[in-house]
């Protein structure tokens, strides 16, 4: 399976989880592409930043949820589809888990694929 993140970018959040306070979350977007079908994913990953150069992202605070898995392909049309619904995604994610993103505090520019 072809696995692609479409797009990726750090956000001050917080967050406690395993006994470790997070003060960071890495947002994705992520396609799996095989064999005709499509699966788009909306995933966070909530990790410790303690300082400004921390960025070891830890996996144990790992959240995501299926968007979208059908026939097809990916398209620029469907991965804008599901870019404007991520935020609402991840906000959901993160109340679930207990934590929030903080989407006005970004900590590095963003990445698109």
């Amino acid at each position: 399976m072809a696995t692609i993140n479409i797009y990726e970018q750090y956000f001050e959040a917080e967050l406690t989880a395993n006994g470790v306070d997070r003060h960071a979350a890495l947002v994705m977007l992520i396609a799996d592409s095989e064999a005709g079908r499509i699966r788009y994913e909306a995933a966070a990953t909530f990790f410790p930043h303690n300082s400004e150069d921390d960025f070891a992202v830890s996996y144990d605070a790992y959240f995501s949820e299926v968007l979208c898995d059908t026939a097809g392909r990916r398209s620029k049309k469907r991965d804008k589809t599901y870019l404007e619904v991520l935020r609402e995604h991840i906000d959901k994610l993160a109340e679930q888990a207990g934590g929030k993103v903080f989407w006005d505090k970004p900590l590095r520019d963003a990445r698109y694929e």
